[in-house]
């Protein structure tokens, strides 16, 4: 009798502890006090505002290809789902990009809905140009992005690269409303650099970009969470993939800091985060 009621005691101790221990690796995702749930909701929200520019980019390279009438083909960041509207009036160009309300998918998977609306000078010899861009019922795999961005493009040598190329300033101030109705709130400046496929305007698939920079976001809880980027962001059109595949960024939440290491140059949604001297390596998701 007495291994009997040893027996079922045992099991269900056994049972708890397995319920709780499966309880605590699914809350990791989902608690917003987190690191890997700061990681998660900033991740969403970086491939939003790296979509955003490379289309905001792509636009001014095809209407600067337009306007100088190369013979070479320039292919489109856009897929073909988008339509694209524009006007020219006293030396500015007013671009519409209508992704539609069924979704239209990037190449990296990322899938669009709704209207961007870009404007910029159509004087392209000056060094320096300003592209300013707003949203109209746009959701970014299902996220809900308003506000504005402004960027300002130079063509420029830099501390990363000594040749003359494109470097995007973007200053951002953005609200994103996730599926599940929580609003998040982003502001901040991110440098962007063309340090490859520059020069071959005809393949944007050969365009690499280094990112650095730093910005804060609010969470729906009050909370406030700041990002900066220790080793450049390296994105890499060829991979396809809406994640860097090389660079730190450290984040700060509730006075805990996280480093978010995006790995060596691998294509692939991996990263390594380390919290109080604890590394996990983490599956990116869009």
């Amino acid at each position: 009798m007495k291994t009997k009621i040893f027996f079922i005691a045992s099991f269900i101790a056994i049972a708890l502890f397995i319920s709780c221990d499966n309880s605590d690796n699914s809350s990791d995702n989902t608690n917003p006090t987190s690191p890997t749930s700061q990681v998660a909701v900033d991740n969403k929200i970086d491939a939003s505002i790296e979509d955003v520019s490379n289309i905001a980019e792509d636009q001014f390279s095809m209407k600067q290809s337009g306007t100088a009438k190369s013979s070479e083909t320039v292919k489109s960041f856009l897929p073909a789902c988008a339509v694209t509207t524009w006007t020219y009036v006293d030396g500015t160009f007013t671009g519409t990009i209508d992704f539609g309300t069924e979704g239209c998918t990037l190449e990296n998977g990322n899938v669009l809905k709704g209207k961007i609306t870009l404007s910029f000078s159509g004087n392209f010899m000056t060094p320096e140009q300003t592209i300013t861009y707003s949203f109209d019922q746009f959701y970014h795999n299902g996220n809900k992005i308003q506000g504005s961005k402004t960027i300002i493009r130079t063509l420029k040598s830099t501390e990363l690269l000594a040749a003359v190329h494109p470097v995007f300033t973007c200053t951002v101030d953005m609200t994103i409303t996730f599926e599940d109705g929580s609003v998040y709130t982003r502001t901040g400046n991110r440098i962007k650099e063309m340090v490859e496929g520059y020069d071959t305007k005809g393949n944007w698939s050969d365009n690499v970009f280094l990112v650095t920079g730093s910005e804060t976001t609010a969470w729906p809880n009050g909370d406030t969470s700041s990002s900066t980027i220790k080793t450049p962001l390296r994105y890499e059109m060829a991979c396809k993939k809406p994640f860097p595949v090389s660079g730190t960024v450290s984040k700060v939440k509730n006075g805990v800091e996280t480093l978010v290491d995006y790995g060596t140059g691998e294509c692939d949604n991996l990263a390594s985060v380390t919290t109080g001297g604890v590394t996990t390596t983490i599956e990116l998701k869009k």
